[in-house]
């Protein structure tokens, strides 16, 4: 027993001697007493297990926080480890992450378990408690990067504001254009009727109503858009028009179908008129369809500078009153794109109160958390969005299956 006892306090005082080696920066007898094949299990950010990377970190350590006390305060030994509670205080005299020396005196603790093979420490766990050394650097660090972001921002909302002057005067100069031409085309398309000495006043006519009835035409959706021109091609094939799968498309887009197409035939026989009608209407709803194609992506880029620009909240202050709605609206433009076959559900409580916060660092939330939710449907499930007062707090839900 007393052997034992003697090998545990020799133990004990190898992990004192070493603790205080490290506070004195003492590198020989550090030296003397790692065993070869030493190794540190508690790595700072970048550093290797082994003796030299020990010794250099700690030497790096040193320079900045230089220590004006140190006191093993006590420690308990079982087997091969020994567990050693110490506390000291330090000088910040160097710059550390960034900080310049601030020449106050901190106050640190700590836990740190050695094991010990032969008198040499072969291994060490340590855990510090130096928030106090650290808090000023760290909240310098922290203000440091709140700058570069708002800065990133600031720069990010100026270029988005050169963006929606530069391109949205021409967007929307191009909108116009586009629905004028439209315009354009229509009365070209019609004139060119009125000569078409094929075609009698009836028939002119019956074109004219069909025109003004595709304008209000509800879109339908894919599957059954797919089944109407099916429809539509079949009913062409069976009366001989050659490029029926290149009319039919068209003609199912102005909502036609095989049944309208039928009254027409009825009306106009089957023959030459009626081929020279249809392709009359296909040649125009092609060209009607063009236009307003160029006036959707003109209004588009409109949409997407407008939302980058909101995005950004460019010109406003930090913190405001905010509708989370808008935020959460214009990040899904931003993000439209990678949407791709997700099914979007909206669900947005009424007279919903706005909240005081920083809308740009709520956009940065709503970006990650629907980009997460997109990223998990992998472009074909359902995403929900929703929002509802909850007591005097606003909550939101973004949902995905």
């Amino acid at each position: 027993m007393t052997l034992e006892m003697s090998t545990l306090e020799k133990n004990k005082l190898v992990a004192r001697r070493f603790l205080e080696a490290q506070a004195k920066g003492d590198m020989e007898t550090l030296d003397e007493l790692m065993a070869p094949d030493f190794a540190d299990r508690s790595l700072l950010p970048g550093q290797k297990p082994g003796r030299e990377d020990y010794k250099q970190s700690l030497a790096d350590m040193l320079a900045v926080f230089v220590n004006t006390g140190f006191v093993v305060e006590a420690q308990i030994a079982e087997g091969d480890h020994v567990v050693s509670r110490y506390t000291g205080s330090s000088v910040h005299r160097g710059k550390f992450l960034g900080v310049d020396p601030t020449g106050r005196e901190s106050s640190y603790s700590g836990i740190a378990i050695h094991r010990i093979s032969e008198g040499r420490i072969v291994e060490e766990w340590a855990e510090a408690d130096n928030l106090e050394v650290v808090q000023p650097a760290l909240e310098q660090e922290l203000r440091r990067r709140e700058r570069i972001e708002q800065e990133k921002m600031a720069a990010l909302g100026k270029l988005s504001a050169g963006l929606a002057h530069e391109l949205n005067n021409p967007a929307a100069a191009a909108r116009r254009a586009a629905e004028e031409l439209r315009e354009a085309i229509l009365d070209a398309q019609l004139l060119a009727l009125e000569r078409d000495g094929r075609l009698s006043s009836d028939v002119r006519e019956n074109l004219g109503s069909v025109l003004r009835e595709s304008a209000g035409e509800v879109a339908l959706d894919l599957l059954s858009q797919s089944d109407r021109e099916e429809e539509i091609e079949l009913w062409l094939e069976e009366r001989g028009f050659r490029e029926a799968w290149d009319l039919a498309p068209t003609l199912g887009a102005a909502g036609l179908s095989a049944g309208r197409l039928e009254e027409l035939a009825a009306e106009m026989g089957d023959g030459e008129t009626l081929a020279a009608a249809l392709e009359w209407l296909g040649a125009t709803l092609q060209l009607t369809d063009l236009a307003e194609e160029v006036g959707r992506s003109a209004g588009r880029i409109s949409e997407l500078v407008l939302a980058m620009k909101e995005y950004t909240y460019m010109d406003r202050a930090a913190y405001a009153e905010t509708d989370v709605r808008v935020g959460i609206e214009t990040t899904l433009t931003i993000l439209g794109h990678k949407l791709k076959g997700a099914v979007l559900e909206r669900e947005y409580e009424e007279d919903l109160p706005k909240i005081w916060a920083n809308a740009g660092e709520l956009n940065q939330v709503w970006t990650n958390l629907i980009d997460n939710a997109i990223d998990a449907v992998e472009g074909n499930g359902n995403i929900k969005v929703r929002t509802a007062r909850e007591n005097d707090r606003v909550l939101v839900e973004i949902l995905d299956d």
